[in-house]
C-alpha cells in the first residue's frame, strides 16, 4: 500500500502520522505548504529564533517525499509585516488562512492524478479544510480517502458556541469563525466528511459530534501523545503553601476554551491567596478581558520549552472548554505535573481518572463547579502535589509513537 499525506501547515499529529507511515512502509509523499531539511546547513546560520521557527515546518520525511505549495502561504505571514492585513480578512482575504487551504487543496489534487498512475497511490489522508478537491479528485481514481477531524463536526461546534453567544453575549466577539464562518466553507466540510471513507479523530467528544449518517463509516480514535516528563532536575517543590495558588489557563482567549466562566469563577472566589495566570493570544481588546478579570496575570504565546517552563511555575491548569476536538495543552500540562481542571468538551475525559486523582471533570458552563474545585485545593495544598505525580505518570501513557501507530495500524487491518 501507497500512501499520499496532506496538511497545509503540520503540526505534531500530522508528523507522528508521517513518521508512522514511513515506519510501516506507506508513505509515498507528503503534501505541505513550507518544509524545511533540519540538516540543511543554511539554517545554521540563522539567528536562534528563526531557525527555531523555521524547523517547526520540518518532518519525518525523506526530502524527495516531502512536496510544497510554499507562496500564498508565505504571503500570508509576511504581509502582516507590511501592514497589509486586508488580504487576510476571514475566508474572503487573498492570504487568508481559508484561501491558502483551498489553493493548497486544488494543488494536491491537481498533482494526485500523476501520483496514482505513476506511482500506485492507493489511499489519501488529508484534514478538515484542506481535503474537498483532493478526495473528489481521490474518488474519481478509485482511492481510499481518510479524512482526519481534529476538532468537533462543525454542527455540533456551531450549535454549541451559538448557545455561547446568548448566554454571554459580552464574549461573542471572541468566537469569530465558530459562527461566522460563511455557508460555502461549512459546505465544504460536510462534502469533505461525505467523501471520507475512514474518519480519525483524537476524542470520544469527536467522535459524539459527527452526525448519525457519518457514524457508518469506519471510525477510528486515536488520543494525542504527550511530551517528555518533566525530569526530577527541573520539577517544582510546589511545598511553599504560604504562596497564592497558581491557576494556568493556556489557549485562545475565547468562550470556546471557557474563558469567561473561569473569570467568572475567579470573582465568586474573590480570595487573596489565589491567581491566575493567562497564557494566549487575545481575541478581543485586552481592556475587555481586564473588565471581566481585572486581576490575572497575562502571559504572551511562546516557543514551546518557554510554555512547559511556564506550568511549571504553577499549581493547577483549568480549561474549561465549550469546545474542543483534544486540546494537547492538557496533556503537557500534566506531563509538568500539573493537575487538571476540564471539561468532557475539552476531549480529555480519559485524563481524569478519577475526581481528585489526575484533575477534577467538571461540566460545561458551570463557573459555580469551576470556583468549588479551587476552593478545595486552595484548602489542600498538600493534594496537589500527590495529584500532580499521578497527572505527570497517567500523561506519560500517551506517546505520539503509540498516537500514529495506532492510526496507520488500524488502516493496515482494514484495507490491506
Amino acid at each position: 500500500m501507497k500512501m499520499l499525506i496532506t496538511h497545509a501547515t503540520g503540526n505534531q499529529n500530522v508528523r507522528a502520522v508521517i513518521a508512522a507511515m514511513a515506519g510501516a512502509g506507506y508513505l509515498h509523499e507528503f503534501n505541505t505548504t513550507l518544509s524545511f531539511n533540519p540538516q540543511a546547513a543554511w539554517l545554521r546560520m540563522l539567528p536562534k529564533g528563526i531557525r527555531a521557527e523555521c524547523l517547526r515546518r520540518s518532518f519525518p520525511a525523506r526530502q524527495h517525499q516531502v512536496h510544497t505549495h510554499p507562496w500564498r502561504e508565505i504571503a500570508r505571514m509576511l504581509f502582516p509585516k507590511v501592514g497589509l492585513h486586508h488580504f487576510l480578512r476571514h475566508e474572503t482575504g487573498w492570504a487568508s488562512i481559508d484561501s491558502v487551504y483551498r489553493e493548497f487543496d486544488k494543488a494536491v489534487a491537481a498533482r494526485l492524478q500523476r501520483s496514482a498512475h505513476k506511482h500506485g497511490v492507493s489511499l489519501v489522508y488529508a484534514y478538515e479544510d484542506g481535503a474537498l478537491a483532493t478526495f473528489k479528485q481521490a474518488k474519481a481514481l478509485g482511492l481510499t480517502c481518510v479524512y482526519d477531524l481534529p476538532i468537533a463536526y462543525w454542527k455540533t461546534a456551531r450549535r454549541l458556541l451559538k448557545e455561547e453567544a446568548l448566554r454571554l453575549p459580552g464574549w461573542a466577539l471572541t468566537l469569530k469563525g465558530g459562527i461566522q464562518d460563511s455557508p460555502e466553507k461549512l459546505e465544504r466540510k460536510t462534502q469533505e466528511l461525505q467523501l471520507a471513507d475512514v474518519i480519525v479523530g483524537p476524542s470520544s467528544f469527536v467522535e459524539n459530534s459527527l452526525p448519525d449518517w457519518a457514524k457508518n463509516k469506519k471510525i477510528i480514535m486515536a488520543p494525542f501523545g504527550s511530551p517528555m516528563p518533566v525530569t526530577d532536575k527541573e520539577e517544582p517543590t510546589r511545598k511553599n503553601f504560604k504562596k497564592p495558588l497558581r491557576v494556568l489557563f493556556a489557549g485562545s482567549m475565547s468562550q470556546r476554551k471557557g474563558l469567561g466562566d473561569l473569570f467568572t469563577a475567579m470573582r465568586l472566589l474573590n480570595r487573596r491567596d489565589i491567581e491566575l495566570v493567562v497564557m494566549g493570544s487575545p481575541e478581543a481588546p485586552m481592556e475587555f478581558y481586564r473588565k471581566e478579570c481585572p486581576h490575572f496575570i497575562y502571559e504572551a504565546g511562546r516557543p514551546n520549552p518557554q510554555v512547559l517552563a511556564l506550568m511549571r511555575s504553577c499549581d493547577v491548569f483549568c480549561l474549561p472548554s465549550i469546545v474542543e476536538g483534544r486540546a494537547l495543552v492538557m496533556q503537557e500540562a500534566m506531563s509538568q505535573g500539573l493537575p487538571l481542571i476540564i471539561t468532557p468538551n475539552t476531549g480529555g475525559e480519559d485524563l481524569i481518572k478519577q475526581d481528585g486523582s489526575t484533575g477534577f471533570l467538571i461540566p460545561i458552563r458551570s463557573p459555580e463547579t469551576i470556583a468549588e474545585k479551587l476552593n478545595w485545593l486552595l484548602d489542600n495544598r498538600a493534594a496537589i502535589i500527590e495529584m500532580g505525580i499521578k497527572a505527570k505518570l497517567h500523561a506519560a501513557a500517551y506517546t505520539w509513537k503509540k498516537y500514529g501507530d495506532s492510526i496507520i495500524s488500524t488502516i493496515h487491518t482494514c484495507f490491506c
